[in-house]
Formats: C-alpha cells, structure tokens, sequence
C-alpha cells in the first residue's frame, strides 16, 4: 500500500491528469470530473472493466496494465489510489519527472474548492448514506456535485457534475484523508474500530472521527446508536451536534421500521413525524435513512419533503445487487467486507428470501483484517447465513500473512457441517450449486473480485439436473 502525502502541494492548475487505477468507482468517479472540468484524462488499470470503457468513451487514453511507456509527455499531474504498490512503474516515472503526484484525496479536495461540502464517513454504510443523500438533494431540484465510493443505481455513475453551491462526497477514514477536506457538514454513520494497521489503536481511530467531526464549519450529524459514535458524541466540542437513530434521545428518531415486504419506519424530528418506505431491504438502512434525513433538515429543507426524497434512492451497486437467478436460486452480490457490514447483508437478506436459505459465498478481505477478525467473521456467518462457503483471501494491497488463509474463517466455525472452505473458484462454484435449492438465495460477500465468480455460480446452477 501507497501511504498519501497530504504534506505534497496541490497545484492551482491542471491541464492534463493521469490516474493510477483509474479503473475503480471512486477513481473513474474522479477521472470523470476532471474530464468535464475540459481536462484531459488518461489513466490505466490492472484490467479491463465497464469503466474503463465508459472513460474511453469520453475520450479519455485509457491503458489495461501498467508501464511507464502509459505516462504522457505532457501530463502535469499523477493521481493515485492508496491501493498501488511503491514499485509501481508509472508512479516511479512520474517521481522521476518530478511531476505533481497526488493521492486521489487531494484530487478530491482539488475538485470540491470553496464549494459547501457535506463528508460521510464511517466504518460502514457510508457509500448507501451518500447515495441517500445524492438522490434525495437531487429530487428537492438541487443541482449538486458528488463523489460517491460506489455506483448509484439510479444514476448509473459514482459522481456527477452540478452547477450548485453544494458538494457532497463518501469521506475515506481508512487512511485518515477525511480530514483532509473543508467539511460544512459531517456525517458520521458509526464508529466501528477498522483499519488499525493505519490508525495504530482504537483510541486513535477514535480521536480521527473526532477531529473530522469538531473541523465541521456547520454541524455533525451522528448515530445515536452506535457504540463508537456515543464515545466520539461525548468527547466533541461542536456547537452543533445532530444526532439520529432509534435511541429515544435521538435528535432525528426513526421508530415503527417494519422489514416484511419493503422496509418502512417512520422519522420523528422537531416535534413532528412522517413515514417512509424503501426500496433497499434491511433495518439497517432505515436507520441509514435517519442519517440522510438528518442532513437535509441540517440543510433547510423540511422533514416531509426530506423523507419522500429519500425514498427515491433505488440502492447502489454491489448493495445486495441482484444479478441473476438459475434452477429456482437467486444470486446476489454484496461489497460487505467487515463484521458488522456481514451482519447487516445477511440481517436484509433474512427478511426477503421468504421460505429459502442463504448460502453465503465469502471472500475475506486483507491479511490483516482476517488475522484480526476472523473469529468475528465465522460468529456472523454461522448465525446469520445457512452454509457459508469461504473462498481464500483477498490480499488487495498486502503481502501475505504466513497461516492466514480463508480456512482461518472456516475453522473457527463452531459446526463444520455449516461451512466449507474451496480455495479454486470453479470447485466453490460447483459445490455452491450443489447444495442450493429452489428458492435459496446465494450471496457473494467482500469488497475484493469475489462478485466475478457469479458467472460461474448461475452456469453451475444452470447445468443442474
């Protein structure tokens, strides 16, 4: 992994841009944006996707692969993700060139200029919150610019280009870039401690949500509800504090949020009350809803009309994404890569797939949180799922961990009958079939490939006597 340099200057000009990874949501969101700022793109990636084809589309030099040769003479400014490796051959030529090499943060921040932003950031839920709240500020007729960590369904792009003041953006915690930006209002979905391999401990996790929450020029808005987010609450100095959720001292309640059929609850604020239904399934994002409707009151607009905006969202992609069902037997994707987000995907699972089962198809995701978790991970999975099939890790920008493989997961299972561990894909895919049945859902779960061996899974259920 590439840690950002915040300390490196951002240019006041750009002309020509290159992008590293230019392939994934957040980056091709990005690469996006500066193509209708009139900049010229190019960028590669380690392989070939949708939008890479999308950005050639719009005349961006797009590359599959990655070589210095990649790099154009004329480019003034290197964009990469935190993702690539030090050693990599385009980062390494524009460092020779003494090129302006920016992390995609401070493109981000680049990007927004003195615009009023709104940051969401939080261990989980915070890709759905910012599409929550892109949709709903779009469907009130505000023309807003936004960054989001994942596709929005209804949108079919992760960011858009608005002609408004407002600017909202899915905030990345991870490495500590969210207090980059010059948040007007924060959103904070919870604190779930995650990537200690950056922060180093827990209280430092912590006091990072702290200093983003008390930089906010506005307001926070924050979960009531969650553990973490109460200890970063309590320690905040902010004049201006909004809470949500379903503790009864929540500023911004949601109560009555029934889950058979489409999700619906109701949000009580400032002394009234309206009801809402969803088109995404799970409790959970009811509540994520309650966020979202927290920061449009924080944005003036009247609660009624907040909650029918929200109901617009349509989900975002690799949110429990249907793609296709064969023999009977639903198969969906989910970009759940840590505990409670299992937990979550499986809880909204629960409540739609009637009389089936849930056949969990799981990628753990780093060494590092897999050596950490994998207790956790087993606890959720052996609860929540039916039969989990665990596929080997996905090691993403670290190098492996001696003893840490999917079978980590699959062995700390209380009863072995209920898991079973297939490192090769076309043998997780056959044994996947297998043991479905009409009516089953099957689940991918992680933020790694795992969802490219959904072809697989429906030609094996395809190919069933």
């Amino acid at each position: 992994m590439l840690r950002p340099d915040l300390s490196l200057p951002i240019p006041r000009d750009i002309r020509a841009a290159h992008f590293i990874g230019i392939g994934g949501s957040g980056m091709s969101g990005l690469a996006g944006m500066f193509l209708d700022r009139g900049i010229r793109v190019s960028g590669s990636d380690r392989a070939d996707s949708a939008a890479l084809q999308r950005l050639a589309g719009r005349g961006a030099d797009v590359h599959v692969g990655h070589d210095a040769a990649h790099l154009p003479e004329d480019v003034d400014v290197v964009v990469h993700t935190g993702a690539i490796w030090p050693e990599n051959p385009e980062y390494l030529r524009a460092k020779e060139r003494g090129l302006h090499v920016l992390h995609r943060s401070q493109a981000l921040h680049w990007l927004v200029g003195g615009r009023r932003l709104v940051s969401v950031a939080g261990a989980h839920g915070k890709t759905t919150s910012t599409g929550m709240i892109v949709t709903a500020l779009r469907a009130t007729g505000e023309d807003l610019t936004f960054v989001n960590g994942g596709v929005i369904a209804s949108l079919g792009t992760s960011s858009g280009t608005g002609s408004g003041d407002l600017f909202v953006i899915e905030a990345d915690e991870s490495d500590g870039t969210f207090l980059l930006y010059d948040t007007a209002i924060a959103l904070i979905t919870n604190v779930d401690p995650d990537h200690l391999d950056h922060w180093g401990s827990r209280e430092a996790f912590y006091d990072g949500f702290v200093r983003f929450a008390d930089a906010a020029s506005e307001a926070v808005v924050i979960s009531s509800d969650d553990s973490g987010a109460q200890e970063v609450t309590r320690a905040l100095s902010h004049p201006n504090v909004v809470t949500f959720g379903t503790a009864e001292n929540a500023d911004v309640r949601v109560t009555d949020i029934t889950t058979e059929g489409p999700v619906a609850f109701t949000v009580t604020a400032r002394g009234e009350s309206a009801h809402g239904q969803l088109a995404v399934p799970g409790a959970h994002n009811a509540i994520n809803a309650a966020g979202a409707v927290a920061v449009l009151l924080t944005l003036g607009h009247d609660l009624a009309s907040a909650v029918r905006a929200v109901e617009e969202f349509g989900g975002t992609v690799r949110r429990f994404e249907l793609h296709g069902t064969a023999h009977g037997v639903s198969v969906y994707d989910d970009y759940a890569h840590h505990p409670t987000e299992v937990a979550a995907a499986l809880a909204g699972a629960r409540t739609v797939v009637g009389e089936g089962r849930i056949i969990a198809l799981h990628q753990p995701h780093t060494y590092s949180r897999t050596q950490t978790m994998y207790r956790e991970f087993a606890e959720v999975l052996e609860t929540l799922a039916d039969h989990t099939v665990v596929l080997d890790v996905y090691g993403a920008r670290e190098d492996p961990i001696p003893g840490v493989t999917g079978e980590l997961v699959s062995g700390a299972f209380h009863d072995p009958d209920h898991v079973h561990f297939v490192a090769d894909w076309q043998s997780a895919a056959d044994y996947t079939a297998s043991i479905a049945r009409e009516g089953d859902f099957v689940i991918t779960l992680g933020c790694g490939n795992v969802y490219q061996i959904i072809p697989q899974v429906l030609d094996a259920l395809a190919g069933k006597e």
